[in-house]
């Protein structure tokens, strides 16, 4: 899995890219990296990923995963959201068989660590 390409679509190599964000190694740098891992978390049905990424003002008590296959990620817009910012949004088309989840969220940075605040409707 580790020289695998990772998920996301950034064309690196899984231990490059989103690995060590779920392995907790790093954190995001920026909206669209952690964005990006919440999408690879979601392919390797991490929920521990998801939830401690959740903005703890918005996020449920638990979070529940299915065993739908994941297809492809797109990112269609990124504003803001770079190591200098405090907020940031990510628009993405999330691909999986059967279907597409299309989002524009947004994205919070606290205590120098980048959190999934909401979906922005």
């Amino acid at each position: 899995m580790s020289d695998d390409p990772c998920p996301c679509g950034s064309g690196l190599p899984y231990a490059q890219c989103c690995g060590p964000l779920l392995s907790m190694e790093r954190q995001a740098a920026t909206a669209e990296e952690l964005m990006r891992s919440r999408y690879t978390a979601h392919v390797y049905v991490n929920a521990e990923h998801l939830w401690r990424t959740w903005d703890g003002r918005t996020r449920p008590k638990q979070v529940q995963l299915d065993d739908t296959r994941w297809l492809g990620l797109e990112i269609r817009e990124v504003v803001d959201g770079g190591v200098d910012d405090a907020t940031g949004v990510v628009d993405f088309v999330a691909r999986y068989e059967g279907g597409e989840l299309a989002e524009r969220s947004e994205f919070t940075r606290r205590g120098g660590r980048w959190f999934y605040t909401k979906e922005i409707r």
